[in-house]
């Protein structure tokens, strides 16, 4: 019977059966093709969470890849016991890769001492909200109108997300390690 000592069980910390990519930290030779994930999928390599600039080309990071293809990317933060997911891409739109490189990062963060891996979305992004509650994040803050004053730092940050929803708020979830 497993006691205190015993390492949490992580849930999708297993790559697919058939699984067809392969996980690693990225290098400096990944700097063009991530510069360019980012300027695709967040219009800038400048991310902000809670008032904060990232520098995201800065950040360390995870990527898949298929046949020496990028498929994914997850950059992060660690600061002290806390693990920040920046940014998490998966460039296929299913076969595990998101949920791999996540559980690839929950080990990475645990080698660190980290206790906590967060990020934060924003309101309209339901798909996030519902991707990182299936893999057992909980919603742990929501901080009212923290884009209406974010747009402040990043004026590229639309008015209207996902599904016309009004982009206005930012949601904090947590994973505990």
């Amino acid at each position: 019977m497993p006691d205190e000592n015993t390492p949490k069980a992580d849930p999708v910390s297993v790559i697919p059966m058939g699984a067809d990519f392969t996980i690693r930290a990225t290098e400096d030779k990944d700097q063009p093709w991530i510069r360019r994930l980012l300027r695709r999928y967040w219009a800038t390599e400048k991310i902000l969470s809670k008032g904060k600039i990232h520098d995201a080309v800065t950040c360390s990071g995870l990527a898949a890849f298929r046949d020496d293809e990028p498929v994914g990317l997850i950059l992060y933060n660690i600061d002290g016991e806390d693990c920040e997911i920046v940014t998490h891409n998966s460039l296929a739109d299913s076969g595990g890769i998101g949920s791999c490189l996540l559980a690839a990062l929950r080990n990475e963060a645990r080698a660190h001492g980290c206790k906590r891996l967060w990020l934060v979305t924003t309101n309209d992004n339901t798909p996030a909200v519902r991707f990182y509650q299936r893999r057992d994040f909980d919603i742990c803050a929501f901080h009212k109108d923290a884009i209406s004053k974010a747009r402040e730092l990043k004026p590229e940050i639309p008015d209207e997300g996902l599904d016309g929803i009004r982009v206005r708020h930012e949601i904090e979830l947590e994973y505990v390690l």
